[in-house]
């Protein structure tokens, strides 16, 4: 049932997500959407338009148990809406979708400023050079994907009129089945290769860069609560 009739439908969008092939939707409230997939804070009950899990929102065509528990491991509307958000896309409207942007760009242009050096000269360009380089090969920011995993690939677009470099680690990594699709979303940013396995794990190699290190790997461990076999290679 709708919980929220009050609200603005203007405010109301679609956060979407693919698991193992297949797209899971749920309907949530814009703004709080956009805050939790920002912060990792709030309410999810308060989040969601409605507490089911749709196969095709527009369609009204909701998910059956048997189909969740088959891609997400579990049936728990929350647990699932609370990945949808993390790790899914959210719709966004035009001008939210412009200050994310702006928003995100400018992050991207502190994390590449405090992670890269020049290696010419071993030393950390101006956040006002590495945007000055974004601008003239014309980089297009994409609101929804992380900062990292955007920023590494502006690193080598850039590099092609501006020296620069990041120390990453790679990472191999095995991942049981019973939390390979809560895991993904984590890895997917850092991939170099993945292989799902017969019985369900995931079997991946990763390039993680020295900056987010820490963050991988707590990330990594909450969910797998250390049952992901990791070693450097």
């Amino acid at each position: 049932m709708d919980r929220k009739n009050s609200i603005d439908h203007r405010e109301q969008t679609v956060a979407r997500i693919k698991a193992k092939g297949t797209a899971f939707e749920i309907l949530v409230d814009t703004k709080k959407g956009m805050e939790f997939k920002k912060t990792k804070k709030g309410n999810i009950q308060q989040i969601l338009i409605f507490d089911g899990i749709f196969r095709d929102y527009k369609k009204g065509i909701r998910a059956g148990k048997d189909e969740l528990e088959t891609h997400f491991d579990t049936d728990d509307h929350y647990e699932i809406a609370t990945r949808i958000l993390l790790d899914g896309e959210i719709q966004v409207p035009m001008e939210l979708k412009a200050k994310a942007r702006d928003d995100k760009e400018k992050a991207i242009v502190t994390w590449l400023a405090t992670s890269c050096i020049n290696p010419q000269t071993n030393l950390q360009h101006p956040p006002a050079r590495i945007k000055s380089a974004m601008d003239e090969v014309g980089v297009k920011i994409d609101e929804v994907k992380t900062i990292e995993s955007q920023a590494i690939q502006i690193m080598k677009l850039i590099n092609k009129i501006l020296p620069i470099k990041i120390e990453v680690k790679r990472l191999a990594i095995k991942i049981p089945a019973t939390n390979a699709a809560k895991t993904y979303g984590i890895v997917k940013d850092f991939l170099v290769k993945e292989e799902w396995l017969s019985d369900g794990s995931l079997s991946c190699v990763v390039d993680v860069p020295q900056a987010s290190m820490m963050a991988f790997y707590d990330r990594l461990n909450a969910v797998t609560h250390g049952t992901a076999v990791v070693r450097e290679i």
